[in-house]
């Protein structure tokens, strides 16, 4: 009696990645050397980061997708920091707008021009103040607009909408030590952390409370990350007692044991996973290693079914993930990584042999919902977008500027402390808001309101100018 051996049937099976030609590349960036766990890049379909070396501050690099080959010395940066930056994610429901977090305990929004730098940026659109420590983590909600999340090493987490500069939720007494990562789930209505204490935990942000929470894990000391799934389980990579790097799969309605376990080799860089939804397979990549593994996340033991490896000569500093909808859909891309070398980045191509159905419907960059209506306790999934066609970018709703006078102005209940933030803020106006619907007058009164303002502005800087002067000559003992 012969027994043949049954391959599990896969069409993620033959995922191979490839390296681009060299002159697709981006050379010549120095790619910041600050000692952190974080990705150091964040890529859409315009743009994308790198932070980057900088004297006296922090600053990262944005380059236009097409900007390849070699990258000027002189090239501007995003600079308006005064310390390293740590952490930058691009917004999901905006391809022009990123947020960064820094040494300097501040968390800044910045708008891009359409097609690119052409001058340093200083100004940033938003400056978000709350955090004592440097702020290593930021991430944007999935579903709802203006929603950004920041975790510092003040072991708190602060969730802000950037659309009025306000903080949110101050949740600041779940982490006992220093937060690993933070993921949102697939709507927005959870996230789980991974912590230095080696638990992870599911929160609820809105209530400030603690849903699940699972402590060690996984036993080794060195750093730990969290992600949710799309079907809402939790996937951790982290290490063993002996030092060994370890993959898990958990069940949030029963943190008692793994689903699954793995080990993978006894390396020392920290394993950071990019998760797709579409097709549920997980990439892991190992800072300081040479290769990228991918797993496929199925419903039958053994849960956790090992793809492939790819593999190359030179270590990864960093590494960024392009979103599905700026994936080439014509060559059959499933994932596209920009991998980080000292000097360069380099962009890796993952594509299957295949055609049919390797594309379902994907989270496009539309909004489900606004800040307001998440923080009023709704929920909702990602607004999907067909890629049959391939993704076509469409034009950006313009960020209007509001400034807010925080010394008049009513904060709603929610907010936790009024001038938490400071600086100008982001509001959405899409055309039209005000006129028609019976509101003509509304604009009018809104400009009167703008003019008064802008009248108090220039009165109160003159003031202070004036003190200032005079606080200057009796210093210097003139009166």
């Amino acid at each position: 009696m012969s027994f043949r051996k049954v391959v599990r049937q896969s069409k993620f099976r033959h995922v191979f990645g490839q390296p681009v030609k060299n002159d697709q590349c981006y050379e010549d960036i120095r790619v910041s050397r600050v000692t952190w766990d974080s990705t150091f890049c964040a890529v859409n379909p315009k743009f994308l980061a790198v932070i980057v070396e900088a004297s006296g501050g922090g600053a990262f690099m944005v380059l236009p997708l097409s900007k390849t080959g070699r990258i000027d010395k002189a090239y501007p940066t995003v600079c308006g920091h005064t310390g390293p930056v740590l952490d930058i994610d691009w917004c999901p429901h905006n391809d022009e707008v990123i947020a960064s977090g820094s040494e300097d305990c501040t968390v800044m929004v910045w708008q891009i021009p359409e097609n690119g730098l052409t001058s340093p940026l200083t100004e940033p659109v938003v400056v978000l103040e709350g955090h004592t420590k440097r702020v290593g983590i930021i991430t944007w909600h999935p579903t709802a607009r203006n929603v950004l999340l920041s975790a510092g090493c003040d072991n708190m987490v602060l969730i802000w909408n950037v659309g009025t500069a306000e903080e949110l939720y101050r949740l600041d007494s779940l982490h006992p030590d220093l937060i690993y990562n933070v993921s949102w789930n697939h709507n927005g209505s959870l996230f789980c952390s991974a912590c230095k204490d080696k638990s992870i935990r599911i929160i609820d942000p809105r209530r400030g409370t603690l849903v699940a929470e699972r402590e060690k894990a996984h036993e080794g000391a060195r750093p730990m990350r969290a992600i949710f799934l799309a079907d809402g389980k939790v996937f951790t990579t982290g290490f063993s007692r002996m030092s060994e790097r370890q993959l898990a799969l958990w069940d949030p309605e029963n943190l008692e044991e793994p689903m699954a376990l793995q080990e993978l080799d006894s390396s020392n860089g920290a394993l950071l996973p990019f998760y797709d939804p579409d097709t549920s397979v997980v990439y892991v990549c190992g800072k300081g290693d040479s290769s990228i593994r991918y797993f496929e996340i199925t419903d039958e033991p053994p849960y956790i079914h090992f793809l492939n490896t790819f593999t190359s000569k030179e270590p990864q500093r960093g590494m960024g993930s392009m979103p599905k909808r700026g994936l080439e859909v014509s060559k059959c891309e499933i994932a596209r990584f920009y991998k980080l070398h000292e000097r360069k980045c380099e962009p890796i191509v993952m594509t299957v042999p295949r055609k049919d159905d390797l594309y379902p419907d994907t989270a496009g960059p539309e909004a489900a919902l606004e800040a307001e209506d998440w923080v009023s306790g709704q929920d909702a999934d990602p607004i999907l977008i067909s890629l049959r066609e391939a993704y076509v970018p469409s034009k950006q709703r313009d960020l209007k500027v509001s400034r807010r006078n925080v010394l008049s102005d009513s904060r709603p209940a929610s907010s936790s402390r009024p001038g938490a933030a400071t600086a100008t803020a982001i509001i959405d106006v899409p055309s039209g808001t005000f006129a028609g619907a019976g509101e003509s007058g509304k604009l009018e009164e809104v400009m009167q309101e703008l003019r008064t303002l802008r009248v108090l502005v220039k009165e109160q800087g003159e003031r202070i100018s004036r003190l200032e002067e005079q606080l200057g000559r009796m210093e210097n003992g003139d009166s």
